[in-house]
């Protein structure tokens, strides 16, 4: 797969994963705050996503999803 092909890839399963996650209009607000650089999503990853989990624990969640694919 070439590389254009890999990233045609890549934004065509994020775009389907925001859009069913959040319907269109807040994905499209999504990708705008990350363009717009008004969203850190390196500070709220630390601060949100998978707070108060050790690493064992995500280990283990990435594990039990992808047994699930």
């Amino acid at each position: 797969m070439s590389n254009n092909a890999l990233t045609d890839a890549i934004m065509s399963a994020g775009m389907q994963c925001l859009v069913e996650r959040l319907g269109v209009v807040e994905a499209e607000v999504f990708i705008s705050m990350i363009r717009e650089n008004t969203f850190d999503y390196t500070e709220w990853r630390k601060s949100n996503l998978w707070k108060d989990m050790t690493i064992d624990d995500v280990v283990d969640l990435a594990t039990e999803r992808e047994k699930l694919r």
